[in-house]
């Protein structure tokens, strides 16, 4: 996303070896191919949902390539007094992982004040851009009413769930939006939204009395007597004043609807061609790219969430309509492998969780 800078000569020498024929790139790749993508849910164990993923890690020195680590909370929000919606609402954030030396120890800081690892050469100014850019970007998506998961709500018209996404870059190495949608996505697949079981205290008027009058009854008609509890359960759906979180293993339901949660594809865009999964120095040296953040609710009719074109260069009507139609087929790929891996590490923690419940 911050583009790095790359002399003239070493823009023209990249452009030329993406124009080549056969294409070359830097790394080996074709213009289609993806660098390898890791991804495990379940990092952060005080989140409702997380997700860690790594695009480009080299294998044999074991660090590198862009990190992304998104993570969900759910706060109680009250609709009545407070900042609540009814139904819920979703909002989203991106920062960066900061690093400060304080006492010759690094310490890890969500802040905009210290340097951060993934764009140390820019500037505040520079920094806080970005920072909005890429809020704006996941906040329109994710937050778009199409996709609104339908169980944030706890007691109608009372109270209802906020849910908080938070998406930190610890390292970018190119296509840094892509991986930050892959992670988000993720993160959300893997969140669980409590059980809530609504609650009432009811006092009856006439319990005293019922009481009174029984005292003076013969004893084998005290079990005519109502015993009811004043925490009644059963019908406070529309009186409820509060709520309590039962006990399950599985430590909630998931979002209802995740399966439409938006995956992005970039098209870095050379004319007449096109290639993906760009590096920081491609990245700097092609003059469009173009994000296409694609939802398949139903795979048999991909919905295009939102579109941005980045960049000083122009296309017209017909390339933007072909350039779509090529970026579905791409998102298509990437939200299948994506999908497969997420139900995979679906089973591996289901099980686990499962397990460690049983040996309460």
């Amino acid at each position: 996303m911050a583009a790095q800078l790359v002399s003239k000569s070493e823009r023209a020498y990249i452009q030329a070896s993406l124009q080549a024929t056969p294409p070359l790139r830097g790394d080996g790749r074709g213009l289609l191919d993806f660098r390898t993508v890791l991804l495990e849910t379940g990092v952060a164990p005080l989140a409702n949902g997380s997700a860690k993923l790594n695009i480009g890690k080299m294998p044999h020195e074991g660090g590198g390539g862009t990190e992304v680590l998104a993570a969900t909370k759910l706060e109680v929000e009250d609709v009545e007094s407070g900042d609540g919606v009814d139904g819920g609402r979703v909002v989203c954030s991106v920062s960066w992982c900061a690093i400060r030396s304080i006492q010759l120890e690094p310490i890890v800081q969500l802040t905009k004040d210290s340097s951060p690892s993934a764009y140390p050469h820019l500037s505040s100014n520079a920094l806080d851009e970005l920072q909005y850019d890429l809020t704006v970007i996941l906040q329109q998506t994710i937050g778009h009413p199409s996709l609104h998961p339908q169980n944030l709500t706890i007691i109608p018209r009372k109270k209802s769930w906020l849910l908080n996404l938070d998406a930190v870059i610890l390292a970018d190495a190119g296509n840094a939006v892509d991986a930050l949608f892959m992670a988000a996505r993720a993160a959300l697949w893997d969140t669980k939204v409590p059980r809530t079981r609504a609650v009432e205290y009811q006092a009856p008027e006439d319990s005293q009395t019922t009481r009174d009058s029984a005292s003076a009854m013969d004893v084998d008609n005290r079990e005519a007597i109502p015993t009811a509890s004043g925490f009644d359960t059963r019908e406070m759906a529309r009186t409820a004043a509060d709520f309590e979180l039962p006990d399950y293993w599985d430590e909630g339901e998931v979002l209802h609807g995740r399966e439409r949660w938006p995956v992005c594809i970039t098209l870095n865009l050379l004319p007449p061609s096109h290639f993906l999964d760009a590096t920081p120095p491609e990245e700097a040296s092609v003059p469009l790219r173009m994000h296409l953040m694609y939802s398949f609710a139903s795979p048999s009719t991909p919905k295009l969430q939102s579109m941005r074109l980045l960049g000083p260069g122009e296309l017209n009507s017909a390339q933007i309509k072909s350039y779509i139609s090529e970026g579905e087929k791409y998102a298509r790929e990437l939200f299948n492998a994506l999908e497969s891996k997420l139900r995979e590490e679906d089973v591996r923690r289901n099980v686990k969780a499962r397990d460690r419940f049983a040996q309460r």
